[in-house]
């Protein structure tokens, strides 16, 4: 049977023989109780990696981002982020349908914007106006090419956001890629932002699940709208067991996702149907397809060498290396793009 690679997300891994073992073996309660050992656990070790007070497991990314927004924001009030941000493009309008709040969308670079478009963004004390009351960063920026912050920057929005009281949201999907990649330490982060939302089935490979963190009163709260949006799980502590694992193990080898996306860029860049690559700086090759196929053409082509890959525009392809991409699946994909 033709071996399958999977390049259209990190979010389509399998649990590792090791990953499954700590899932089988979790000891387990109601965590709607708050008897979840596996869980609270999960929690105490996310929110003491970052040095942030307090954590709370929810299913999914998108959940932990929109249970912040609405803590931080009231109706009415306005959310400042870059246009590009997986809360406004991907997360089915629930800015608006979670938390009523509009938002102010800025033209960042690959994903990424700065201080001075935050205090340029900022409206002022109008009742025509709305509240800006909350900032929201992504990294790394998927739609920017898994685009990495520097902590210089962060550190002048916080200063932009602290003299206006701004609260700071950081959806850190792929945060540890941007750890890796710039080799910044976590507890930078817990200082910075005032919630941080980390994915756990991306780059990390477990098969379910995100972690809030923040003071133990922003978690109160967060843990009544958890609740609201129907996120209270029970006996979850099976998949908080691969999140602990993931945390302990599955850090450090993101590096070699990240040099595999690298070799893939460099064999795309000598293609003529290949345009523009944007920098590849993680686990995320983001190109424009030109010329002799249409990004889905290739798609196509690439599909009958059993090799997936997205198209995410009329123009563009993406690709997005993981733990079940392995180096001879790599050295097979290059063979393909060569072929092409």
């Amino acid at each position: 049977m033709p071996l399958n690679i999977d390049f259209r997300s990190d979010t389509v891994t399998r649990p590792t023989p090791a990953m499954l073992e700590a899932m089988f073996t979790a000891k387990v309660g109601d965590d709607v109780f708050g008897e979840d050992p596996s869980i609270i656990a999960l929690e105490q070790k996310a929110a003491q990696l970052f040095g942030m007070e307090a954590g709370l497991f929810c299913p999914s990314g998108t959940m932990t981002n929109q249970i912040a927004i609405k803590v931080h924001t009231q109706p009415g009030d306005e959310v400042i982020c870059d246009a590009l941000s997986h809360i406004y493009l991907y997360e089915g309008g629930g800015i608006a349908f979670n938390s009523s709040a509009s938002v102010r969308l800025l033209q960042g670079n690959r994903g990424r914007i700065t201080a001075q478009q935050v205090l340029s963004a900022i409206n002022p004390t109008d009742i025509h106006k709305p509240q800006s009351t909350l900032v929201s960063l992504e990294n790394t920026s998927n739609r920017g090419g898994g685009s990495c912050y520097q902590v210089d920057e962060i550190e002048a929005i916080k200063n932009i956001c602290e003299a206006h009281q701004l609260k700071l949201h950081l959806d850190g999907a792929r945060l540890f890629n941007a750890l890796v990649a710039t080799k910044e330490k976590p507890t930078t982060y817990g200082l910075l932002f005032d919630s941080i939302s980390i994915c756990l089935s991306k780059g990390l490979g477990t098969p379910v699940g995100s972690v809030l963190l923040g003071t133990q009163s922003f978690i109160q709260k967060a843990k009544r709208v958890r609740k609201v949006f129907g996120g209270g799980m029970r006996q979850a502590g099976y998949l908080a067991a691969a999140g602990i694992y993931a945390l302990d193990h599955h850090i450090n080898r993101l590096a070699q996702d990240h040099a595999h996306a690298k070799l893939i860029a460099e064999c795309l860049q000598k293609k003529d149907f290949v345009g523009e690559i944007m920098p590849v700086e993680t686990n995320i090759i983001i190109f424009e397809v030109k010329g002799r196929l249409t990004p889905m053409q290739f798609a196509e082509l690439m599909e009958k060498q059993h090799i997936k890959v997205m198209p995410i525009s009329p123009t563009q392809v993406r690709m997005v290396l993981h733990l079940d991409i392995h180096p001879s699946m790599v050295q097979l994909t290059i063979d393909a793009i060569n072929d092409l």
